[in-house]
């Protein structure tokens, strides 16, 4: 694709990320490489950015790019690790801060006529999020920007196109933060914002005919957006020898797999529906633990899609709805891969027997951009705004065992909650939700009988991209009737309880 392209590297930060995704709000294409592993084709980039990190440039343990060929020959932003790095390592001196400095400060100082502040002023929002600071600035350093706590929030070095602050631009709390980056990226480093929706969907499905020719493709549907825009770019694509295989685990929620079945109908897609409840189910027999509930479920999906991908002749591609953050290699504490590379939850793990080459149209994509590329495709709004759904399904929602009738007791709850947030207007304001089923009972009352049955418990959170995430504040006259139409009409579940944890420390799901 021929676009300009910004390179970031990354130094560990939580928010390397929210970086890239600033970047392409602003319609520039952009790409996460750790910093010890630059591309060779860095002429290539039209500019760069040094993201935080977790590290102290004063630490043995400071993490030390080579900037040889960037420093001086490219446009450079240092952000908070990025900018303490080019003070400490270039004349400039940083130091421990008497205090913390996290969280919202206001810019005190602003220079004036400096092209990198356009459009921003005295006591616009910044975010911090540092214990060092920049004491003194580095050889030929100028200062361009302060707050009442921190004098060297921002600095340009002169004689280079290089410039470096101390707060983070990428996180919403820093109001002109995508200003300040549109002002580094296109009136500096006259980045061309040409990366869109329109033109991704155009240059893929040349590069899908162009990679595939007339070769024929399997590809796992799963009913969510990432899959189901795959699809739909492949089909454009390659047309009739594109075969969707959508498996029913037993473990969707109520009525999905003929919904979903429905909803693909007039799409113009080639699904096949398989029904493998009973394989899956006796699968998980007896299984408590939730890594092995994953493997048994990844094992029987393996087994029933190559049974599938058998009948199909000549099949040459496996096509994935892998994106970006499944792919993006960050680094750790110990300067190695923080996190093993996510699969795609359906069709990750597949055995080499299955001898099928692997195509993925959507991993240079966010999730929200996969959404606009979809809205592009003209692909349904309904479809396009589904929360997120596990890959293992119902079966990491339900503690302990998996059994039929714990199943239906959890998608019976479950309707009544994701229906209710529709019915309410509040499916949209959140951005995943559901139930789940607790390995407890308690004790209740029912008319003058005492009962003894299960407890549930109800999840929605906010989020962008999952990696962080906070419970939402659903109205107590909401939470209320969920909790009466569940308890009265679920056979088997007489409490209902609203799960108040964030992400981190918790985790979205309960296992």
């Amino acid at each position: 694709m021929q676009h300009d392209k910004v390179l970031i590297l990354d130094f560990g930060s939580q928010y390397t990320q929210l970086i890239a995704r600033r970047v392409r709000e602003l319609n520039i294409y952009s790409e996460i490489h750790p910093f010890n592993k630059i591309p060779t084709n860095i002429d290539d980039y039209k500019a760069v950015i040094l993201s935080g990190s977790p590290f102290s440039v004063r630490g043995d343990e400071a993490l030390h790019p080579d900037l040889s060929n960037i420093r001086g020959k490219k446009p450079l932003l240092g952000v908070c690790y990025g900018a303490q790095y080019l003070a400490h390592f270039s004349g400039g001196n940083v130091a421990p801060s008497n205090t913390r400095e996290y969280g919202r400060a206001k810019l005190s100082y602003v220079k004036e006529g400096e092209a990198f502040l356009e459009g921003i002023s005295e006591g616009s929002q910044v975010w911090m999020s540092h214990s060092d600071t920049i004491k003194e600035l580095p050889t030929n350093g100028e200062l361009l920007a302060s707050t009442h706590d921190v004098q060297n929030a921002a600095y340009k070095i002169n004689g280079e196109t290089t410039f470096a602050i101390q707060f983070h631009p990428e996180v919403y709390h820093s109001t002109d933060g995508k200003q300040l980056l549109e002002n580094f990226l296109i009136n500096i480093a006259e980045v061309n914002p040409d990366w869109t929706p329109d033109s991704f969907v155009e240059e893929t499905v040349e590069a899908l005919k162009a990679k595939i020719g007339n070769d024929k493709v399997v590809l796992g549907l799963s009913g969510g957006v990432d899959s189901t825009v795959a699809a739909v770019l492949l089909n454009k694509a390659i047309g009739k020898n594109l075969y969707c295989v959508f498996v029913n685990n037993g473990l969707l929620r109520k009525n999905e797999f003929e919904n979903v079945l429905n909803q693909y109908e007039g799409m113009g897609l080639n699904v096949k529906g398989v029904d493998a409840s009973a394989r899956f189910l006796d699968a998980l027999a007896g299984e408590s633990d939730p890594e092995k509930k994953r493997k048994a479920i990844g094992r029987a999906f393996i087994e029933v899609f190559d049974d599938e991908a058998h009948l199909i002749e000549d099949v040459k591609w496996l096509a994935q709805g892998t994106i970006y953050p499944d792919v993006i290699e960050s680094v750790s504490a110990t300067g190695g891969p923080s996190a093993t590379i996510k699969s795609h939850h359906n069709v990750g793990g597949l055995p080499d027997f299955m001898k099928l080459k692997v195509v993925e149209p959507l991993k240079a994509l966010f999730k929200d951009e996969v959404r606009r590329v979809g809205a592009s495709l003209g692909i349904d709004a309904e479809l396009l705004g589904r929360h997120p759904f596990p890959g293992p399904g119902l079966a990491i929602r339900i503690l302990g065992d998996i059994t039929a009738e714990k199943v239906r007791i959890l998608q019976e709850v479950d309707a009544i909650f994701i229906n209710g947030l529709k019915d309410w207007g509040l499916y949209d304001k959140v951005w995943q939700a559901g139930a789940m089923l607790l390995p407890v009972n308690s004790v209740g009352v029912m008319g003058d009988e005492r009962t003894y049955e299960k407890c549930v418990a109800l999840r929605a959170v906010e989020s962008t991209d999952g990696m962080t995430a906070d419970w939402v504040n659903l109205p107590y006259e909401f939470l209320q009737k969920t909790s009466n139409d569940i308890i009265n009409k679920v056979k088997g579940v007489n409490r209902v309880v609203y799960d108040i944890s964030s992400k981190p420390p918790a985790t979205i799901e309960w296992e």
